[in-house]
């Protein structure tokens, strides 16, 4: 990376983030140069990175890209929306109670600001299409798909967040294996584009508990999109009632989930700044 940048490090949930600003027209990381920050032991550490840069439209303050730890690129972020909010709101780029929009690689987001002062952001409306996932190997959406995984058929449900998305209904979130079917799941044929894995517990229809094994990052402490997939489908299975508000407990803390009448889910949660640095 040529020269010296200038970083936020935020987290939301505990799923972290190093936030760089290119709105001044900086090329964006190289996928050696994210992995170089994103080492936890040699760099700054992080789960991804963000990058601000100007938006292509008037309907969006601004438009952020998504990168993981191994330096291939996200398709949307959904702690890291809230934490770009932030970012925004504190540089002055946005108001302070919400009503503007941000751009992901996803689409146009919405943001508001709850009375707790925890960003509101408008996630879209779930799509269960296989192709739209993109899944192979099924013609039409189902709640549930059988797959072979390592000599085993498992149950899983599919969805897209403007990312692909996997859950599995578990009744031990404790004693999952997370990295073993999540890696297992990553590299199966059915998801040719890899996946997130969800593991859900559903204690109540408004509060589940979920672990992530996150695309090009490995298990994280939060997921954002992937709490809002867990509630996609398990909405669809008739598990929670997301019109009513989900509570989704990470092991980095607590996401709201909500369906509104149009379908679309809306995610709250905390956006923190840690630290400010430079990187040469």
């Amino acid at each position: 990376m040529a020269g010296i940048r200038r970083f936020s490090k935020m987290h939301g949930a505990g799923n972290d983030f190093v936030v760089l600003d290119l709105r001044d027209g900086q090329p964006p990381p190289t996928p050696a140069e994210c992995a170089r920050i994103a080492d936890r032991h040699r760099g700054v550490g992080c789960d991804q990175l963000l990058t601000i840069e100007p938006a292509s439209g008037a309907d969006a303050v601004a438009a952020y890209r998504i990168w993981n730890a191994d330096g291939s690129v996200a398709g949307q972020c959904g702690n890291g929306a809230r934490c770009v909010a932030a970012w925004l709101v504190r540089a002055g780029a946005a108001p302070a109670d919400g009503g503007f929009a941000i751009a992901s690689p996803a689409g146009l987001h919405p943001v508001q600001r709850d009375g707790s002062g925890e960003f509101v952001i408008d996630m879209g409306a779930p799509r269960f299409a296989p192709e739209a996932i993109p899944l192979l190997g099924f013609a039409q959406a189902q709640d549930a798909y059988p797959l072979q995984v390592d000599g085993r058929v498992l149950t899983v449900g599919a969805v897209s967040m403007g990312n692909p998305h996997a859950l599995l209904e578990v009744d031990d979130l404790a004693a999952a294996d997370v990295a073993g079917i999540g890696a297992a799941l990553q590299r199966h044929p059915a998801f040719p584009q890899s996946v997130n894995v969800g593991f859900a517990q559903v204690l109540a229809p408004t509060r589940i508990r979920l672990r992530v094994y996150e695309r090009g990052a490995g298990e994280t402490l939060a997921c954002g999109s992937g709490a809002c997939a867990a509630v996609a489908v398990l909405d669809r299975r008739g598990r929670v009632a997301a019109a009513d508000g989900v509570a989704v407990a990470l092991p980095g803390g607590v996401l709201r989930i909500r369906r509104d009448r149009d379908g679309h889910l809306w995610m709250a949660g905390p956006a923190v700044f840690v630290f400010e640095g430079e990187w040469a």
